[in-house]
């Protein structure tokens, strides 16, 4: 099982604020303790790691300036709350995170932009280069436009599914509660907390409960359930109090604090596991020698001066066999470009991609990161 002290090594990490927690239980945004959070999360990019804020606090912000004391079960009016909420909330975290030096960047997300695999791969590459430029990308589910189809339902998950896109190493929940009991301990005052344990251990679903304060979607219940998910990417999850004193960089540091939930693989593991056998193939790329030696031996990219000929109509992000001069599989991975693109650029160095095709996503036809030996 991983073990705390790990977590120094953490490089990608991914926090979620809940509302409770930002709004100071509903009494408009904790300005104070949002300071704390943000000079943590400061302080973890001066130690050069990339940090994602993944926010809640819109709708109870909204609320709060509107006066509304109970959370509304309209969903035009949850929008409106949001929309109102989300000015504050922006407003905040930008001139907080300026006192540092850093920059911000507002990102609003459906559970289409993560679930169709176009809008999935832009707001992706959107992250990443944010990240590269020093940015702290926070997020929010865009509930102005959500309709209950397309809602997470709770942030939690967004942040579980964050943390599978950008194949972060931690997500960390802040919450309301230590972390996660054995029990209730609202109702059984002697039930322990859970210091660690493995994402798959079954005697956890036992121990979760919906949310009681009715400003947020979330609860135990959904924290678990985005740990889960974001271990299926590789990533361990930290849940914890977020009132606790210079939380953020305690955790960081490995100490024991809230719960510890460790994935049962490492995240390159894990990504390539699914893409060997969860995913179908859409087409096909020959390779020359060259190619297949540098996939075969360095574990290098793919990129499209190695590519003779091609095959099939797939599109970015599609999953395809890498094939020898024998038409032997040696590889499988998620494509840059699509077939038309892959068609014009094979057999050309990524320096002239721009010239060929107006634009220039991704130096490589395949990342090495989406790219797995068969």
């Amino acid at each position: 099982m991983q073990k705390r002290l790990e977590l120094a090594s953490s490089k990608r990490i991914i926090v979620k604020i809940g509302s409770a927690l930002l709004t100071g239980g509903g009494r408009g945004l904790d300005k104070p303790a949002i300071a704390g959070w943000v000079a943590q999360i400061a302080e973890l990019c001066s130690q050069d790691r990339e940090v994602v804020l993944v926010s809640s606090g819109s709708v109870a912000e909204g609320m709060a300036r509107l006066g509304w004391k109970t959370r509304p079960q309209s969903l035009h009016q949850l929008q409106a709350a949001a929309s109102i909420g989300q000015m504050g909330l922006v407003q905040t975290y930008e001139s907080l995170f300026r006192s540092h030096g850093l920059h911000t960047a507002q990102v609003l997300l459906t559970h289409d932009d993560l679930s169709r695999r176009d809008r999935y791969l832009n707001s992706r590459s959107t992250l990443l280069t944010l990240l590269k430029l020093g940015a702290v990308p926070v997020i929010n589910e865009n509930d102005t436009v959500a309709t209950e189809e397309i809602r997470f339902g709770d942030n939690d998950t967004l942040g579980a599914l964050v943390a599978n896109s950008l194949e972060a190493d931690l997500l960390v929940i802040l919450t309301d509660q230590p972390g996660l009991y054995e029990r209730d301990p609202s109702i059984d005052p002697s039930a322990k907390l859970v210091h660690q344990a493995c994402i798959n251990d079954p005697t956890l679903s036992e121990m979760v409960g919906e949310s009681r304060s009715g400003l947020g979607r979330g609860g135990m219940v959904t924290k678990l359930r985005a740990a889960r998910l974001a271990a299926r990417s590789g990533a361990a999850t930290v849940i914890v109090g977020g009132r606790e004193s210079r939380v953020l960089t305690r955790v960081i540091a490995g100490e024991s604090l809230g719960t510890f939930l460790t994935p049962d693989t490492d995240p390159l593991t894990a990504r390539k596991r699914w893409l060997a056998g969860q995913l179908k193939l859409k087409g096909e790329l020959s390779l020359d020698e060259g190619a297949v030696k540098v996939l075969k031996e360095s574990g290098r990219s793919l990129l499209p001066i190695g590519v003779v000929s091609m095959a099939g109509e797939f599109e970015r992000g599609d999953l395809v066999a890498c094939l020898d001069a024998n038409g032997h599989e040696v590889a499988r991975g998620l494509v840059n470009y699509n077939a038309h693109e892959t068609q014009l650029i094979m057999r050309q160095p990524s320096s002239k991609i721009e010239e060929l095709l107006g634009y220039v996503d991704e130096p490589e036809l395949i990342h090495r990161n989406n790219l797995v030996l068969v």
